[in-house]
């Protein structure tokens, strides 16, 4: 589950000005000065009350002060989505306690971004957000930067042996064009079935027949599953602007991109099969010089290069069959 970072700004203008300049999931403020951060851009509010704006009735606060009070906030857990836990002096203990039995999403509040990482670690799993209360306008970012490298979703990639390389009939290709500038190794993870996947290089590369994209993933044919965020997945046929996909490098590390725009057209294809050990995966790409999948080297390789024998980055989930892009256990084939 992704982490999200709340930023509470009292009556101090730089503190909201950094806090929408890093694009943080939620401010906390009193009515009286919402406008000061609404002046600086579109963001999401939280009433310092928690019943004066939005998510108002939705959020509840606990201070904790003794193990009657931990008590009482996972009562409160049970009426509420959210619940903000301070702890004056007490900084584990009470955590543990609310991870383990909360039934809402716990935020912890914190006053910098050493505290943040604890608590995002606690018993493994973590706080599902912070609440940062800070007079330092530099923690926002620092603490930004440690909720984001805590998000990062680990994938595991295998060399897998390419074995059969066959030109197809022209069939759609969907693009996805991200909002983001991606580099050599990074891409998207696509096959012809839910459970094994290729890593698809984004067009981040010089060469002599058209301009780098580096927004770009031709990413192939538009039947075929992608990977996106929460271990679920999607057709490539049903994104659209501004869906959350999931952009994997070669070490496995994906991380949550938004889609700008998906552009789908009428393209020669080629079909493409690897095999490891005794699990096969499948996709059906364009056929042209600039689509590549990741060598075991971590290389790119265009699709005009690949020959059988070569070696390419491949996730097998391991899944027995998906129904609305969620793991389902019963018996699916797919062939």
């Amino acid at each position: 589950m992704e982490k999200f970072l709340w930023v509470r700004v009292g009556r101090s203008e730089e503190i909201a000005r950094r806090a929408v300049e890093n694009n943080v999931d939620a401010i906390v403020v009193a009515r009286e000065f919402s406008g000061m951060v609404t002046n600086m851009g579109r963001a999401k509010l939280v009433g310092r009350t928690f019943g004066d704006l939005r998510f108002g009735r939705e959020v509840a606060s606990m201070r904790i002060a003794s193990g009657d009070d931990i008590d009482k906030a996972i009562k409160l857990s049970q009426r509420f989505e959210y619940l903000i836990v301070v702890c004056k002096d007490w900084k584990v203990i009470p955590l543990e306690n609310l991870i383990a039995q909360s039934s809402a999403k716990i935020i912890a509040e914190v006053q910098n971004s050493k505290e943040a990482e604890i608590a995002i670690n606690i018993l493994e799993r973590g706080v599902d957000g912070v609440l940062l209360y800070t007079k330092n306008p530099d923690e926002i970012r620092k603490t930004k930067e440690i909720l984001e490298r805590r998000n990062l979703e680990k994938i595991d990639l295998v060399e897998a042996e390419i074995t059969q390389i066959v030109p197809t009939r022209s069939g759609d290709r969907a693009c996805i064009d991200t909002t983001i500038l991606m580099r050599e190794g990074e891409g998207l993870l696509v096959g012809n079935h839910g459970n094994s996947f290729f890593l698809v290089q984004a067009e981040c590369i010089e060469n002599p027949f058209i301009e780098p994209r580096p927004f770009r993933i031709n990413a192939g044919a538009v039947h075929s599953y992608t990977r996106v965020p929460e271990g679920k997945t999607k057709y490539l046929s049903e994104l659209k602007s501004n869906d959350d996909i999931l952009i994997v490098n070669a070490e496995g590390e994906g991380k949550i991109v938004t889609i700008g725009r998906v552009k789908i057209e009428r393209r020669p294809m080629v079909f493409v099969k690897a095999v490891f050990q005794s699990q096969e995966a499948s996709i059906i790409l364009q056929n042209a010089e600039t689509i590549r999948l990741i060598s075991g080297n971590k290389k790119p390789i265009s699709i005009a290069q690949l020959k059988e024998g070569d070696k390419v980055l491949c996730h097998f989930s391991g899944d027995k069959g998906r129904h609305f892009g969620v793991k389902v256990e019963e018996s699916i084939i797919e062939q």
